[in-house]
């Protein structure tokens, strides 16, 4: 898509504070932390969200998340994080790209909102 943002970032287009790339996704740090670790793991692949995702895209994104569970000790998430995906106006989606915040580096709350 080329007026999405995530797009534009993985093509380098716009800067990032990247953490990870491979050919299926790229990590970087979110601009708006809402934890002292605050990452998004964005594929590459565009999609909006979830629901617009193959069988196949769907391997693909758990590849990256079993990828994800071997870097977290180089992230600081070895002591626990927490994964969110938010879908449509609802699920205050802001970018209309799949994305999965990580969040960690300290306890979090029990609430999810």
């Amino acid at each position: 898509m080329e007026n999405c943002l995530f797009c534009k970032i993985i093509k380098g287009e716009i800067p990032s504070a990247k953490v990870y790339e491979d050919e299926d996704m790229l990590i970087f740090k979110d601009i708006a932390p809402q934890a002292p670790i605050h990452l998004l793991l964005v594929p590459k692949k565009h999609y909006a969200n979830v629901i617009e995702m193959s069988e196949e895209d769907a391997y693909v994104l758990a590849r990256c998340i079993k990828k994800l569970s071997t870097m977290t000790e180089e992230l600081g998430l070895s002591e626990g994080f927490r994964l969110v995906s938010n879908k449509g106006a609802n699920g205050c989606q802001s970018v209309d790209h799949l994305h999965i915040h990580i969040l960690g580096g300290e306890k979090l709350s029990d609430k999810m909102a």
